[in-house]
């Protein structure tokens, strides 16, 4: 009596085998798992804004009529006013919705670096990395602007972490570490791609082939966008 083997062939395998299951390479599978672990950060953030922010009781009155007080909320378009070079001139949400569309763009200029990259075009990945550095170094000048106004305060009186002429303590505290914690995320990304564009200028992707580098740190880029986009939900328009 024998006994016969029975061997499954890796082609009906539902993960193929080898070293890149589900035609995604060890290093792209290890930057989703980063990103989703870095999303629950993210998630956890923005809930306990949510809860803070709803703890506290709404302002019933007209926008137009809203003073700062400690006991609501402030209403984001009364604070968020201010725009480069037009001082005197309320201008709510603007530089925000500028900030969030330069944010956007370096997104797309990452795609059509990503997809030079599927084409082996060295020149076309420079150029498109070159300007997704330039919106994100934008992005962060613009923010550090946006927190130098939001420090000022209004009437003399200066906003940090203890003190916010705003509303609640609280508030601030918020905006300052989940913008900041934000920030520090895209700055991570404006160092990781500058790597990529030295390396894409000094030909290491051309000589092994593949870009497979610049579309690792797209991944990570195209998360910092999407995450601003709940960041800007929640601060700026609730």
């Amino acid at each position: 009596m024998s006994a016969t083997a029975t061997v499954i062939s890796p082609s009906n395998d539902i993960w193929g085998g080898g070293v890149e299951p589900l035609n995604a390479s060890y290093g792209k599978l290890m930057m989703w798992f980063f990103l989703v672990s870095d999303a629950f950060t993210f998630s956890a953030l923005l809930i306990t804004y949510g809860l803070i922010r709803y703890s506290f009781p709404g302002y019933q009155g007209e926008v137009e009529n809203f003073v700062f007080s400690v006991a609501h909320w402030p209403i984001p378009e009364k604070v968020f006013t201010h725009f480069p070079f037009l001082h005197g001139i309320e201008l709510p949400l603007a530089f925000v919705g500028l900030m969030t569309f330069i944010l956007i763009m370096s997104s797309v200029t990452m795609v059509l670096a990503v997809e030079a990259g599927h084409r082996n075009d060295k020149f076309a990945v420079q150029k498109w990395m070159l300007w997704t550095i330039l919106g994100g170094v934008c992005f962060l000048g613009s923010q550090a602007w946006e927190w130098s106004i939001f420090i000022e305060g209004i009437d003399g009186w200066h906003a940090n972490l203890k003190d916010n002429p705003y509303g609640p303590p609280a508030f601030a505290d918020l905006f300052f570490f989940v913008t900041g914690f934000h920030g520090t995320h895209v700055l991570s990304g404006v160092v990781l791609n500058i790597l990529i564009y030295y390396n894409t200028v000094m030909g290491v992707y051309e000589r092994r082939g593949h870009y497979e580098m610049v579309e690792k740190v797209g991944l990570y880029w195209h998360f910092v966008d999407l995450v601003w986009v709940f960041v800007f939900t929640f601060f700026y328009l609730v």
